[in-house]
């Protein structure tokens, strides 16, 4: 077996990858290939953490812009991403990958708490570690929970798993001319404003040296490619 290039990654997800084509709700057929490309990296000895996003299900800024108070539209979305975090948990192990849920807002019945040690140990053991609820706090995106349990973890690498195939200097569904990069520098996203993060998490990854990987997810085996350190989507990376 091939020697994977990282040993522990935080892979992050969007809500939107869990809804499929229509986009919301849960697809159970996207939820079995999100399972199958995990298990492919897993089963290189990879410890990998999982943020998943809650915009299948609700999105905090868009409750706001209905009317919903943003601190309450934010704690909704923090428990869009338990829903979505107990379904993936399901499907891995169904495919025999051993899982643990953690969630940064208490809910003893269906998941442990946050703890960073324990998260760790869990991943040292072979357990794939879904982190849920956000950072727990309102006015933080679940890109920035990424960041931020990367850094506490000492993950190698961010792997972000998109619907597109890397970063673009514009929407390369609406734009045909649209270039893709190859690599950039945390700054160059911060300075060119371009959506890979939020301006937060990308500030965070670059103070704390982490590495990220823009990737196309639908595409199978990206991820295990993405492990093993191949050339796959977009890297980003401190300035040197």
């Amino acid at each position: 077996m091939v020697k994977p290039k990282f040993k522990r990654i935080l892979l992050k997800l969007s809500g939107e990858i869990f809804g499929g084509e229509r986009k919301y709700g849960i697809d159970p057929q996207m939820l079995q290939h999100v399972a199958d490309e995990i298990k492919k990296a897993h089963q290189h000895g990879v410890q990998i953490a999982v943020v998943a996003g809650g915009g299948n299900i609700f999105r905090g800024l868009a409750g706001a812009s209905r009317g919903i108070d943003r601190a309450t539209g934010d704690y909704m979305g923090m428990l869009a991403t338990i829903i979505n975090s107990l379904a993936l948990q399901d499907a891995l192990e169904q495919e025999n990958v051993p899982c643990r849920v953690q969630s940064a807002i208490e809910m003893k019945a269906v998941a442990e708490p946050f703890i960073r040690r324990r998260s760790i140990r869990h991943m040292e053991k072979g357990r794939v570690v879904v982190l849920a609820g956000g950072t727990g706090n309102p006015y933080f995106t679940t890109d920035t929970t990424a960041a931020l349990r990367a850094a506490e973890l000492g993950v190698d690498i961010i792997v972000k798993a998109t619907k597109v195939d890397g970063v673009y200097d514009k929407d390369p569904l609406g734009h045909p001319d649209a270039k893709k990069y190859v690599k950039l520098s945390h700054m160059e996203i911060l300075k060119g404003r371009l959506k890979v993060m939020d301006s937060t998490a990308a500030s965070l990854c670059m103070d704390n040296n982490i590495p990220i990987i823009v990737l196309n997810l639908l595409k199978k085996g990206n991820i295990e490619k993405a492990v093993l350190g191949k050339r796959v989507g977009t890297l980003v990376v401190n300035e040197e």
